[in-house]
């Protein structure tokens, strides 16, 4: 289990190097079995400074290269070549500087040389969103706001957040502890055993109101074993978009590849309390009705990822009295996600 601290962070404020908290959890009976670094953009965009482009021509010995020259607070101007097709002067614009290491989406590293391209000197590179790590576009070089200051290192602008990740062996009977919560409750106990009285920062529900009742979709649970109790609510007026970065970064550090928002939200509570959800699509609902109970074995249905899978008899499934929706707590299905 992947534990962040940053995120262990935002339920009990701890001052301790991670190394440190790291030996509290494992005589907690949280074994830590090892920490992680992790930076949401790797190499934290170290050398890559804010510049200005003052010149802009076109390449003697090329149609399709542009000859810049950027400054970035020195005494002197840097020759840069550039081939986007949307640099012009006046813009501001990350430069990655010589010495500079960045790294491909699948982690393989460059460093920024002095060379030649087509016959003329380039000191540096202006960058692209994809080739800092900030994003999939490459269409062309990424264009920063008018204001910033010359020489202001990128890092700083777009808040490259660093965490040390817990990997801890959770034993089967340690349920309690599958989450941030139920971690940061621990420490507050062993800080308490030191006479530390750390405060447990649980999340605020003020912002949650029941507005109408209108689209009421009931529940019955047949298997009461296997669920005690299952419930959940409807939620109107959402638009399926990116997460905020800060909730991508919490679960980058600890392995999980975000989706949307609407997905990213259910891993985020999972991890965060230790509850699973998942979101479905309302209009994809047979009957306005959810039935949780086993179906046959063999019954056949497309998870989200795409793949057709067969049930065991044990399998819990939420039902809709037409259709599979998903295995409880598991998986979802590609029929009933949220679009």
């Amino acid at each position: 289990m992947k534990i962040s601290y940053n995120w262990l962070k935002q339920f009990i404020k701890i001052d301790w190097s991670a190394e440190k908290t790291g030996e509290l959890l494992t005589d907690l009976g949280l074994e830590v079995e090892g920490i992680e670094n992790y930076q949401s953009v790797k190499g934290g965009l170290d050398g890559v400074v804010v510049g200005e482009i003052l010149t802009c021509k076109k390449h003697p010995n090329a149609d399709k290269l542009k000859l810049t020259t950027v400054t970035i607070g020195g005494e002197e101007p840097l020759q840069i070549v550039c081939g986007a097709p949307n640099v012009a002067v006046g813009q501001k614009v990350p430069v990655a500087t010589i010495g500079t290491t960045l790294y491909a989406e699948n982690g393989e590293a460059w460093t920024i040389k002095k060379g030649k391209i087509r016959g003329e000197e380039s000191f540096g590179m202006i960058c692209a969103e994809d080739e800092l790590g900030l994003g999939k576009s490459h269409d062309g070089i990424l264009v920063l706001d008018k204001d910033l200051k010359v020489s202001t290192p990128v890092s700083e602008i777009f808040e490259i957040e660093n965490d040390q990740v817990f990997e801890i062996g959770l034993t089967p009977n340690r349920a309690d502890a599958m989450s941030h919560l139920g971690v940061a409750r621990d420490l507050k106990a062993g800080f308490l055993q030191k006479d530390i009285n750390l405060e447990l920062i649980t999340p605020s529900v003020s912002a949650f109101h029941i507005d109408n009742r209108t689209l009421k979709i009931n529940v019955e649970v047949i298997n009461k074993e296997l669920a005690p109790r299952y419930c959940g609510v409807t939620i109107s007026g959402i638009t399926v978009e990116d997460s905020p970065v800060w909730l991508q970064n919490r679960l980058k550090a600890i392995g999980l590849t975000p989706i949307n928002n609407i997905v990213d939200a259910t891993n985020y509570v999972l991890h965060e309390l230790g509850q699973p959800l998942h979101a479905f699509d309302a209009v994809k609902i047979s009957g306005n009705k959810i039935i949780v109970k086993t179906l046959k074995v063999g019954t056949k249905f497309i998870t989200l990822d795409g793949v057709e899978r067969e049930l065991h008899e044990e399998d819990l499934m939420i039902f809709d009295g037409k259709k599979p929706l998903c295995i409880a707590g598991v998986f979802g299905c590609i029929d009933s996600c949220v679009s």
